[in-house]
């Protein structure tokens, strides 16, 4: 439980971590079942990445544990520092300047919750947090680079949807159904999770909460002196594949109707977005999806709202009804 005291709230804020993707990938990649950013991306990567990990008795230590326990090793679990701009260079040089004892030590609290057992016998030798390091650059590099961009527009369209939730009508709102496990209890306390433990204050300087593209993926991070860090699923992930892959039953039906681009355009728009994050989403120009946008705004079907410097495109009521009857055919 994470107990939070009167500043907490209103120092609480979003951020996005691609560490914390990369970490949920790497889960993902290792295991068979494609419970991943869409089934495609997973059986394409999946055996080169399987090949690394047979490679490297280190990788495949590593990732084993982190598959297997419900307690990550504290050097992989550490807390964004650059808000909704943070780098991956800076998250894996922090990494890399945790010291042995520190890495050793959280693998040995994370084994002792890891399901079946197990050992550490593969960390062997020095510089543990570079190693860890490198084998994330590795995988981000081979596995993610080419997908962040759309994957970093779903990030951006959740924060965006929650951040309106959470001007309207508070946290526990904002915060509702973030993940299989969490909930608000009572006017100060948020459950992160079903396993017992002890209570986790959160003191004036607020917490984060970090979106990542994995649809079951959930853990807390903490350090020192930082926020504690809570990652949470974003809405509408896995989605991604189906929206620009072949259409079938109603999607076509609405795609005849309304041309392919646009019914693509109507389905994403279950959730307020950019015409830039739209554009990044589905891998097309801005000026195609705005030209988009305006003939679905001419027909009734979307509407815009501006936030702050941004404008939110969304579904009318006419527009939610032409979406879900589609999909129900």
């Amino acid at each position: 439980m994470l107990r939070l005291d009167a500043q907490a709230l209103t120092r609480s804020r979003f951020a996005l971590s691609p560490f914390a993707e990369t970490l949920a990938a790497i889960v993902q990649l290792a295991r068979p079942a494609a419970d991943s950013w869409h089934p495609e991306w997973h059986a394409r990567h999946r055996v080169e990445f399987h090949a690394r990990l047979r490679a490297d008795p280190y990788a495949r230590g590593l990732v084993g544990l982190m598959s297997a326990s419900k307690h990550l090793p504290d050097h992989l679990a550490l807390p964004p520092g650059g808000g909704m701009e943070t780098t991956l260079e800076s998250e894996l040089a922090e990494v890399a300047r945790v010291s042995d004892e520190v890495v050793r030590e959280g693998l040995r609290l994370s084994l002792a919750h890891s399901a079946g057992g197990g050992h550490v016998d593969w960390c062997t030798g020095r510089d543990h947090g570079a190693r860890a390091a490198e084998l994330f650059r590795s995988v981000w590099e081979t596995h993610l680079a080419a997908e962040w961009p759309a994957r970093r527009a779903v990030l951006q369209r959740d924060v965006t949807h929650r951040a309106g939730l959470l001007a309207a009508h508070g946290w526990p709102r904002a915060l509702h159904l973030m993940n299989r496990r969490s909930a608000w209890v009572g006017a100060d306390a948020i459950r992160f999770g079903d396993r017992p433990g002890n209570d986790r204050a959160v003191g004036a300087d607020g917490m984060l909460f970090v979106p990542v593209s994995a649809r079951r993926s959930s853990w807390l991070c903490h350090a020192p002196g930082r926020p504690h860090a809570l990652v949470y699923p974003a809405r509408g992930t896995g989605t991604a594949g189906s929206a620009t892959g072949s259409a079938t039953g109603g999607a076509r039906a609405l795609a005849r109707l309304i041309g392919a681009g646009r019914a693509v355009i109507l389905r994403h728009l279950d959730t307020p977005a950019t015409t830039s994050e739209l554009a990044a989403l589905m891998a097309q120009s801005v000026g195609t999806v705005g030209g988009h946008l305006a003939v679905l705004r001419d027909a009734g079907l979307v509407d815009r709202t501006r936030v702050g410097r941004r404008v939110l495109y969304h579904r009318t009521a006419l527009g939610d009804h032409l979406a879900d009857g589609a999909a129900e055919l």
